[in-house]
């Protein structure tokens, strides 16, 4: 335990005050530390020679991005697996909760069978799951999407009701203090859905509608769900390139040229 607080002031910097020591259910079950100042967590690995006291200490690695995703049954799976399928390709860590309505969705709006879309995750779980270790705050993690999420799972993460893993996981989120987006599919809206999201950003949720982006002229509903997608990630604070973002109004060559001669007093 010593050499560990030693090993992140030599290597990291920092007080040992300022970390939280915890363990990781990666295969290896390597303890990490988490800094409190910016939420970045370093895995253990092998060991250095401290050059000081002669004692030899454990080096640290960055622990991989871990996200909790779970999808209810709403309309909108393809989000989902556009997610999950980003989140593989950058190397993140994700822990997936399907319901049962998700499932009868997913036959619906999809391709793919259950297997498959287990298998784009990390580890999976079912909704009736509670022993499962992100039903506890002690399982470190990133933070939490729900995609999409119906209202019926909106009602209970507002009132704590947590009846199901994909509810207590984002219960646990919020109380930890952890990023939770809900990626809310419903139209329109009674008050009484408004009134459950004005409650859950008050608790530091994000609200998130996949309103499409028509200044990327999409050619298709997979341009529509990876704009969206992409930007969900931004709200995790992950950063992909795979969309296009807004960079100001674009003008054609004539437009440009039309208003260079206007500035230049009609000759050019």
């Amino acid at each position: 335990m010593k050499a560990v607080y030693v090993a992140t002031r030599q290597l990291l910097g920092v007080s040992p005050k300022r970390i939280i020591l915890c363990h990781t259910t990666h295969s290896t079950q390597r303890p990490y530390v988490r800094l409190f100042s910016t939420g970045q967590s370093y895995l253990f690995r092998g060991g250095t020679q401290d050059q000081v006291h002669g004692n030899t200490l454990p080096s640290l690695e960055p622990r991989p991005k871990r996200i909790v995703v779970g999808i209810t049954g709403a309309t909108g799976a393809p989000y989902a697996i556009r997610i999950l399928t980003l989140l593989r390709h950058l190397g993140v860590e994700t822990h997936l909760i399907i319901s049962k309505w998700a499932l009868a969705t997913l036959k619906y709006e999809t391709s793919m069978t259950e297997a498959d879309i287990r298998g784009l995750a990390s580890r999976s779980y079912t909704a009736k799951d509670l022993s499962a270790p992100i039903a506890s705050g002690s399982f470190q993690h990133d933070g939490m999407m729900i995609v999409p999420c119906s209202m019926k799972t909106l009602a209970a993460v507002r009132s704590g009701y947590c009846d199901d893993l994909i509810s207590r996981a984002a219960d646990v989120t919020l109380k930890e203090d952890r990023k939770l987006l809900l990626i809310i599919r419903e139209t329109p809206l009674s008050s009484i859905h408004l009134e459950n999201m004005l409650a859950l950003r008050r608790a530091n949720a994000i609200i998130f509608p996949p309103v499409p982006a028509f200044y990327t002229r999409p050619g298709s509903i997979q341009d529509i769900v990876g704009q969206s997608a992409g930007r969900m990630l931004d709200m995790m604070g992950i950063f992909t390139d795979g969309f296009e973002r807004w960079e100001g109004f674009k003008r054609t060559q004539a437009e440009s040229h039309s208003q260079y001669k206007e500035a230049a007093g009609g000759t050019v």
